[in-house]
């Protein structure tokens, strides 16, 4: 047996071990039932489709991923209950946990994973297809047994296996099928701790504890209910008066948070979003006019004031975006910051630019008139919103604002392609091939799947520093590409960067364990428990 997997078997047992302690010593608190806020309303319950954000929030619940991962950002056991990467990176072997069924009793299998990866995740989910890009096959030689195998190495993949990034979902229900228009979107059945039961639309989704969930004394918790909640003020008063338990990813505006904070039944954090690196920004159609321009589009970037969003708008929490990348890719190597990202707003120098493209405004002031679209996802986008009205008529830019319903804007934006600029965020997670590249790939610009290339973005050495970068398995060679990358994107600027976002949980103190891991509200909440 080699080293690396006599490893993986040691952190597979002493992460059980240490559930198994956690659900012993407060088995006494197991049941109740957890409030939490789903804001917005999930267009859908197919994780394998989408990646919005409300999606996340609920799914990984329902399904398990091959892995988890702990604070510190190492992969734990969730399905796989061990690994092997070969030497030369090709090849890595999963052994799965054994007796573990779907919710509806059929048993599951590496067949499944099989299914999941080469099926279902590569050709429909929005970052799978640069997740798994290497992997060519995948053998079962037994029902616990899963062997990628990859056509080059691809050590980004290991950090893609959560259950809200790459679930796990039953082949004996979506084979055959039109996975687009599955069942399955709106009646999931997964591995998890806990079973779909209900959802009322606009009102609640109900998930009740699967009895017969594979880890030994877990769920502790009897339900969780998803509450649909669209008014902010609304949800501020259900947290503030113990109707709900939980509140993540602005489900409490940052206004309301500062005067929560102070109450002693009412706890913030920022944990649980490591894996993310959410990053708040606009995306452009570059394929018509006005903003077929870049110098439009560069005029737009130097004319915000990141900093004034980040302490008037999110009250002090994030990061002025200074690159097409995190800054938090630092540690990496791969970060460089870029130009086109002042550190304050340059009015004058986005007129100039603009006048010099022969962008000249007209009698009133405009050079050009647009909407501008919103992610529908709280009051505070609205205010964002607010903000870049006022603040491009600066530069001569006259915004209309739209927010709608979030399926009418995923359809809008990532079906239609009927937008102009549309304001959203994104997450950059742990690796830019899992979180970046689909911003700016060719091969991203996958009419109907939301988020990715929406901008139709084409740009052929863009396209091959991308792969290069990639398999690129030198670290210093690879943040020479990554550097290039950056230097490109901010002349093109088919996406501008706003903020490098820092999310808040809010929480009722009585709810414990709900961040165990890095996914955070991402998780399964399989070990949290309510103290009555």
């Amino acid at each position: 047996m080699s080293e690396s997997l006599v490893k993986k078997l040691c952190t597979a047992a002493l992460a059980l071990a240490a559930v198994a302690v956690s659900s012993q010593a407060i088995s006494q608190n197991a049941g109740g039932t957890m409030v939490m806020i789903a804001q917005p309303e999930p267009p859908s319950l197919a994780p394998y489709l989408s990646t919005s954000g409300p999606i996340g929030l609920v799914a990984p619940k329902i399904y398990n991923g091959l892995l988890d991962y702990d604070l510190d950002l190492n992969p734990v056991p969730e399905l796989a209950a061990s690994w092997e990467v070969s030497d030369d990176g090709l090849t890595v072997t999963f052994k799965l946990q054994e007796g573990v069924t779907w919710h509806d009793g059929e048993p599951f299998s590496s067949a499944d994973v099989q299914f999941s990866i080469m099926e279902v995740l590569k050709k429909f989910h929005p970052r799978g297809p640069n997740s798994f890009r290497e992997v060519s096959s995948i053998d079962t030689p037994d029902a616990v047994t899963a062997i990628f195998n990859l056509e080059r190495p691809a050590p980004y993949m290991m950090r893609a296996l959560s259950a809200y990034e790459s679930p796990i979902v039953p082949k004996h229900l979506l084979e055959g099928k039109d996975i687009r228009e599955a069942e399955l979107s709106g009646n999931p059945v997964g591995t998890g701790p806990f079973k779909f039961v209900e959802w009322k639309k606009g009102q609640y989704i109900r998930l009740d504890k699967n009895e017969n969930y594979w880890k030994d004394g877990l769920p502790l918790l009897d339900r969780i209910v998803a509450r649909i909640i669209p008014d902010a003020s609304t949800r501020t008063a259900a947290m503030e008066s113990g109707e709900v338990h939980y509140g993540a990813f602005g489900a409490i505006p940052n206004i309301d948070v500062i005067r929560l904070r102070d109450q002693d039944d009412i706890g913030v954090t920022t944990d649980g979003y490591a894996m993310i690196n959410p990053m708040a920004l606009i995306e452009f159609d570059t394929t018509r006019a006005p903003f077929e321009s870049k110098a439009l589009r560069q005029a737009i970037s130097l004319s915000v004031d990141r900093q004034f969003l980040i302490d008037n708008i999110w009250f002090g929490y994030g990061k002025p975006a200074t690159s097409a990348m995190t800054s938090n890719y630092k540690p990496l190597g791969l970060y460089t910051p870029s130009a086109n990202y002042p550190a304050s707003p340059d009015v004058a120098a986005a007129n100039a630019l603009l006048d010099e493209a022969g962008l000249k405004p007209d009698g009133d002031g405009v050079r050009a008139t647009a909407t501008i679209d919103l992610i529908p996802y709280g009051e505070d986008w609205r205010r964002l919103g607010e903000y870049m009205k006022q603040a491009m008529a600066d530069i001569g830019v006259k915004l209309e604002l739209r927010y709608e319903d979030v399926p009418t804007w995923l359809k809008r934006v990532y079906a239609d392609y009927d937008f102009e600029l549309n304001v959203n965020y994104f997450y950059q997670l742990p690796d830019p091939v899992i979180g970046v590249q689909r911003h700016y790939g060719t091969d991203q610009i996958r009419q109907g799947t939301p988020f990715v290339n929406s901008a139709r973005y084409s740009n052929p050495e863009v396209d091959e520093l991308l792969a290069t970068g990639a398999v690129e398995v030198d670290p210093v060679r690879r943040g020479e590409i990554y550097a290039e990358l950056q230097a490109i994107l901010a002349e093109d600027m088919p996406v501008v960067n706003l903020f490098e976002m820092e999310f808040l949980t809010v929480y009722n103190e009585k709810l414990k364990d709900h961040t165990v891991s890095a996914m955070g509200a991402y998780g399964s909440f399989d070990r949290a428990w309510i103290d009555d």
